[in-house]
């Protein structure tokens, strides 16, 4: 997903109303749940996202076919938990690829839907739902991605995490999503935050000695999982194919801790040791206001 911490002056616009005046895809008992943990619990939630045809195989070959290059990533789906770099591809076009996911092996991601405008169009109608929530905790709703998930069966998404709010939706098949706490040391280390902050990859270090602090959430169509910023996690797909859409925003707290963790490494390199950011409701504003003018006085902003 978005590696880039940087908020430049789209990212701190509100998000524009396009809501849809049909059935909600979240009814009243998700957005109370919702509302409840968000946005630092991880918690399952039911969605009607129906049958949508944008949603079908062939819609979804057509969407890769528009994106750029650099917003496509598909390779092997029999992966381990834990990989150091990105695994290499299958040979198959990403065309091939999703039209034949339930034989292909495969696992791929069609990022930054929000590019074509149909699917931008889905992606602000979900999170126009849930924008009194979201700005109720968080305060303004920033840079709306949406990213679509296409994997034969039982493949599997490595370790790692992402830096965005997160709500996954699944559609069509059933995967787990086995999550661990976010901020937690243990699970990904400092350091790791900080390199990832500062152009780094996502991918973490599995032992399977920390296989007992993960919680497992089974997905079927119909249900969602909210994955809070940066928590470590990985997936595994069930027995057919599936698909899965990620609806993710950021806020001024998950900048701010991005800019913090890029500002820990500059001291780290100093030869300091610094104290991590805070987890939400802390602000990490000092860290990340010296961090932004450094990167201004450094002439890389």
């Amino acid at each position: 997903m978005d590696l880039n911490p940087q908020i430049s002056a789209a990212d701190t616009q509100p998000v524009e109303d396009t809501h849809d005046t049909g059935a909600p895809v979240f009814g009243p008992a998700a957005r109370q749940q919702f509302a409840a943990a968000y946005p630092e619990l991880p918690h399952t939630l039911r969605h009607n996202l129906a049958d949508h045809h944008l949603l079908k195989l062939d819609s979804l070959a057509a969407l890769a076919g528009k994106l750029p290059a650099n917003e496509i990533e598909y390779n092997r789906g029999d992966l381990p938990i834990g990989i150091d770099a990105k695994p290499g591809e299958t040979g198959l076009t990403i065309e091939e690829t999703i039209r034949h996911i339930a034989t292909s092996n495969s696992w791929a991601v069609l990022k930054h839907i929000e590019r074509v405008p149909e699917y931008r169009a889905l992606l602000m109608a979900l999170l126009e739902e849930i924008r009194p929530e979201i700005e109720a905790k968080t305060g303004k709703m920033l840079r709306p991605q949406g990213f679509i998930f296409i994997s034969s069966p039982n493949a599997v998404t490595p370790y790692h995490f992402d830096p965005e709010h997160n709500i996954l939706l699944q559609l069509v098949g059933s995967k787990t999503m086995i999550q661990f706490p976010a901020g937690n040391p243990t699970y990904a280390p400092d350091e790791i935050h900080e390199t990832y902050h500062s152009g780094g990859g996502r991918e973490l270090t599995w032992h399977d000695g920390l296989a007992s602090g993960g919680r497992d959430y089974p997905l079927g169509p119909g249900d969602a999982v909210f994955v809070p910023v940066m928590a470590p996690h990985y997936v595994r797909v069930g027995p057919e194919s599936s698909i899965s859409l990620s609806i993710t925003w950021r806020s001024e707290w998950s900048f701010a801790e991005a800019d913090a963790r890029c500002f820990n490494r500059l001291l780290r390199k100093a030869g300091i040791r610094p104290t991590a950011p805070g987890r939400w409701p802390a602000t990490n504003r000092g860290k990340a206001l010296a961090f932004r003018a450094w990167r201004r006085m450094a002439g890389s902003d």
